[in-house]
């Protein structure tokens, strides 16, 4: 491997917590969060609400749990979620829905990261001797990981209205929400007024350790309060979660678009590649699909370990890069770089 620095592109979950984060730990006041005497936390949860226009917010320890939360605290067992089929609570959740929040899915296509709120509407079940009511759509945005696509806000407003009509409350994954707010010039807030409750991450874009926050109305954070204690979720000391997210709720947000536009140029660059396919870039996610019958994602991925880059498999023929606030625009020459490199190395020898 490269004695070089290894670039990370396989998520931006990788990111490491920057030294201010660090030094917010240190010197966070610390208290009984499960008590609601942890002032971090408190003030934490306050800012997040206000970010996200909210009535409440509520600190988890993982994306995965807050969808866990939304859906124990907006369901009945045995009730139906309607969502993308390529929402992250299908497919990376380890059937959490089933096992823990015991509802079932019921999963529609989301093209181009726009739902279609026809589509939405003839999938809704009323409930009956043996059909599950449903009881809650979820929405993404960013929506499929492997995408990172924009839904927007006028698409966004149309499934309120058919949730509206038949009283069915709408929860929004947004584990890259402010992805989403920055390219489409919105606050976080303009988006959330179009659903009842969301979730956002902070250990993506952001930069930090751990933690999501989870927001609502005040009712709604009430059962999430139970629900989290339930999953064994309840904290002690956790200001220092809270310490490094409040510093990036008020610093790693507007730089965010740095990360869409290297990721943009990198797209840009490596499409110029005799055999790579760019998929269409939106925000900070590049995949792409190899073309030519001989190389494979597998062979790929090993030759730019070989250069100290790590890219994630996302199939056969294809592989995900995500563009972090540790990737810098010398990276980005690297990795272009190298996989010119596999171009001409791979065509010299398939032609031997």
């Amino acid at each position: 491997m490269s004695p070089e620095r290894i670039i990370d592109l396989r998520s931006d979950t990788v990111t490491l917590p920057k030294e201010e984060m660090i030094e917010a730990i240190r010197y966070a006041p610390l208290g009984d969060s499960i008590m609601g005497e942890d002032p971090t936390v408190n003030l934490l949860e306050k800012k997040a609400a206000e970010l996200l226009g909210m009535e409440a917010a509520l600190l988890v320890t993982s994306g995965t749990m807050a969808n866990q939360i939304a859906l124990m605290s907006l369901c009945q067992r045995g009730e139906e979620v309607l969502m993308g089929g390529d929402s992250h609570i299908f497919t990376l959740e380890g059937a959490a829905a089933a096992a823990v929040a015991q509802v079932q899915i019921r999963t529609i296509e989301v093209p181009d990261g726009i739902y279609d709120v026809s589509k939405i509407e003839r999938n809704l079940n009323a409930g009956d001797i043996q059909r599950p009511k449903t009881s809650l759509i979820c929405l993404e945005n960013t929506y499929n990981l492997n995408k990172g696509q924009i839904v927007s806000l006028e698409n966004m407003k149309e499934v309120r209205a058919v949730s509206k009509k038949y009283s069915i409350p709408v929860y929004l994954d947004g584990a890259r929400l402010f992805n989403a707010a920055v390219e489409l010039g919105v606050t976080p807030a303009d988006i959330c007024q179009e659903v009842d409750a969301v979730q956002i991450c902070l250990t993506k874009g952001l930069g930090c350790p751990i933690g999501s926050i989870l927001a609502g109305s005040k009712e709604f954070i009430e059962k999430a309060i139970l629900n989290r204690q339930r999953l064994g979720g309840g904290m002690r000391q956790a200001g220092i979660i809270a310490a490094p997210a409040i510093y990036a709720l008020d610093h790693m947000i507007d730089r965010l678009t740095e990360d869409h536009q290297k990721a943009s140029r990198l797209a840009t660059r490596l499409a110029a590649i005799d055999g790579i396919r760019m998929e269409d870039v939106q925000t900070n996610i590049a995949s792409l699909e190899l073309s030519r019958e001989d190389w494979n994602s597998q062979f790929l991925i090993e030759f730019l370990f070989t250069k100290g880059i790590k890219v994630k498999n996302i199939g056969e023929n294809r592989v995900r890069m995500v563009v972090h606030y540790q990737i810098t625009d010398e990276d980005i020459d690297r990795v272009v770089n190298a996989f010119e490199e596999f171009a001409s190395v791979i065509t010299m020898e398939s032609t031997v």
